[in-house]
């Protein structure tokens, strides 16, 4: 039997999670019989781009992600439309689209999977001329991700500490969105372009997203009231966000919005300054992803954002009958929940 070829293009600051131990996990775990492989630190922003596009010019067989969404994004634009494929260990704060694809958030059972080597050829999208793989946006979403990119200090507890503290002021903005169907004006609180289900954490922006229907998932989330925004939150994380009246849903393979002006987009969580008009579009069957055989286990835990979301839903929910009239309480409640997410 002929071995395959793989790299790991590990990011050693990405994350939460200590890289220190991969290696000799690497080392221990992944079948030699089957592969040679070799491990490749990344020194800089894009550097991953650059050892995965020069590893696919090799005819390299699989290149494993070892790090976050970012470092997932990095790898894989180099190795779209090539024979690569990409695999992934996830080690990020997020891990959108390893969690999509029910990749096991222990890294032992991921290399299993990497021995396993069932590939399957997946979609991917552009925004404005950045591939993503998972999700990508405008609007809060967006201006999140250049808070949270700000912040320095990475992991969902920062992320949630950015929304909670700019939810209650962001001011929604009107898109006109083209697609195969028309022309039609949205003021929307955000607007996202879904590949996969997930931003990660479990927060499912489009529950029924598929990565492999040559489509994605417009989400255009119209202006809520304070009083809605729990439920929202709930939806998200429990896989019905679709279902709010507030979510105007549609597939499309291709649409363009006009802004009033410049602003933030996001791809994959990464943010970046961009003009008033945005394309984005699908690139069916693009990209070779290694992926869990057993795809129908739920590999998903509860984390600290749910937890901490669960308990300030529950006290939200004991003073909804008159929340519209008590938006201090709510701001009370997320100053609360900011000192415990602190802890």
């Amino acid at each position: 039997m002929n071995k395959k070829n793989l790299i790991f293009i590990l990011n050693p600051i990405s994350g939460t999670v200590s890289k220190a131990g991969i290696p000799g996990l690497i080392e221990e775990r992944l079948d030699k019989e089957k592969f040679d492989y070799r491990i490749a630190e990344t020194k800089y922003a894009g550097h991953a781009t650059e050892l995965a596009r020069e590893a696919a010019r090799e005819g390299t067989d699989i290149v494993v992600a070892v790090g976050g969404d970012g470092t997932v994004n990095e790898v894989g634009r180099a190795l779209a439309s090539t024979e690569t494929a990409m695999g992934i260990l996830p080690c990020g704060s997020g891990n959108g689209l390893a969690r999509h694809l029910n990749l096991p958030m222990n890294l032992k059972k991921c290399i299993d999977i990497l021995n396993a080597c069932e590939v399957h050829t997946l979609d991917y999208g552009v925004i404005n001329g950045h591939p993503f793989f998972c999700t990508c946006g405008m609007g809060f979403d967006a201006f999140i991700s250049m808070k949270f990119a700000e912040a320095g200090k990475r992991g969902p507890i920062t992320y949630m500490q950015k929304i909670l503290e700019e939810g209650l002021t962001y001011k929604p903005e009107t898109y006109e969105i083209e697609d195969e169907e028309g022309t039609h004006s949205y003021k929307a609180f955000l607007v996202s372009a879904a590949n996969a289900s997930q931003y990660g954490n479990n927060a499912y922006i489009a529950p029924q997203a598929s990565m492999s229907d040559g489509l994605l998932d417009i989400i255009v989330m119209e202006p809520f009231d304070l009083i809605d925004a729990p439920q929202v939150a709930i939806e998200l994380f429990n896989k019905t966000l679709d279902k709010n009246l507030k979510i105007k849903t549609f597939r499309a393979s291709h649409i363009h919005i006009r802004r009033k002006k410049e602003g933030y987009i996001h791809y994959d969580g990464d943010p970046v300054m961009t003009g008033a008009d945005v394309d984005i579009s699908i690139v069916p069957k693009g990209i070779n992803i290694v992926v869990n055989p057993t795809g129908n286990k739920d590999y998903r835990q509860p984390n600290i954002v749910q937890t901490a979301f669960s308990e300030l839903f529950y006290n939200i929910d004991l003073m909804r009958q008159d929340i519209s009239r008590q938006s201090r309480k709510v701001q009370a409640l997320n100053r609360n929940l900011l000192r415990k997410l602190n802890i």
